[in-house]
C-alpha cells in the first residue's frame, strides 16, 4: 500500500459536540489536501458538500444510537440529500442487549433501504460481549449495511485488533476510536479494516510509511 491509497482510507474526523463550522470545513479541507475522506456531523454537511472531491461522511443518531426509527431514517435522508456520501449509524444496544433482534434489524434495515448511498454501522464493540458483537454483525448483514464500525469514540474503549478481526469476518471494516499514530491504523488495516477513522488524520498519513 503506498501513501495516496492509505491516506484514502483514512476518514479524518471532528465530531465534538463543540465542533464549529470553521473547524468542520478545516478539516474537510485538510482532507482534500492530504487525500482523505471527512467525517463531519451533519449539521455542516450541506456547506461542506462544496468540495465535491472529498468524500463526505456523516453520522445517524450519534453518540448513543437511541432515536426513534423513524427519526434515524429521517436524518439518514435528509443527510444523504444535503451532500453526504457515506453514513455512519450508531446501532441501538439497548435493542440487542434487551433481546429485541427483530427491532435491531428493521431499525438498520429501513435505513438502509431510504438512501442510495453507503451505510456503516456503529456497534461500539467495547460495550458489548463478544456473543453480542457477533449478533450484532450478523444482524448488520442481513439488514444488507455496507461495513461495520467498531466505535463512535465517544465510548469508554475504542478500536481494537481483536475486534476488527471478529468484525472482518462479516462485512468490511472501519475502525475507529482511539487511532492516533499510524502504526495503530497499520496495525488495523493489517488486522482487516479496510477504513480507518481519526481525528488525528493528518498525523497518521505523515506518520506513513511503507
Amino acid at each position: 500500500m503506498d501513501k495516496a491509497t492509505f491516506a484514502g482510507t483514512v476518514d479524518h474526523t471532528v465530531l465534538g459536540p463543540e465542533t464549529t463550522r470553521a473547524e468542520a470545513l478545516h478539516v474537510v479541507e485538510q482532507a482534500r489536501e492530504y487525500g482523505m475522506n471527512a467525517c463531519l456531523p451533519p449539521c455542516y454537511i450541506e456547506e461542506a458538500s462544496k468540495y465535491e472531491d472529498v468524500t463526505l461522511v456523516t453520522v445517524v443518531s450519534f453518540p448513543h444510537g437511541q432515536h426513534s426509527p423513524e427519526t434515524k431514517r429521517a436524518e439518514g435522508v435528509e443527510a444523504w440529500k444535503t451532500g453526504a456520501d457515506e453514513l455512519d449509524v450508531v446501532c441501538n444496544r439497548g435493542r440487542l442487549l434487551g433481546d429485541e433482534p427483530e427491532l435491531f434489524y428493521e431499525e438498520l434495515a429501513e435505513i438502509v433501504a431510504a438512501v442510495p448511498i453507503p451505510v456503516k454501522v456503529i456497534i461500539e464493540t467495547s460495550d458489548l460481549p463478544v456473543e453480542r458483537i457477533r449478533q450484532a454483525a450478523e444482524l448488520a448483514v442481513e439488514a444488507d449495511a455496507d461495513m461495520l464500525k467498531t466505535s463512535t469514540g465517544f465510548g469508554e474503549g475504542g478500536a481494537t485488533v481483536e475486534d476488527v478481526e471478529l468484525l472482518s469476518e462479516y462485512l468490511p471494516v472501519k475502525a475507529s476510536g482511539g487511532i492516533g499514530e499510524y502504526e495503530e491504523a497499520k496495525a488495523m488495516i493489517e488486522a482487516g479494516a479496510e477504513r480507518i477513522g481519526a481525528s488525528s488524520g493528518v498525523a497518521l498519513v505523515e506518520g506513513f510509511s511503507e
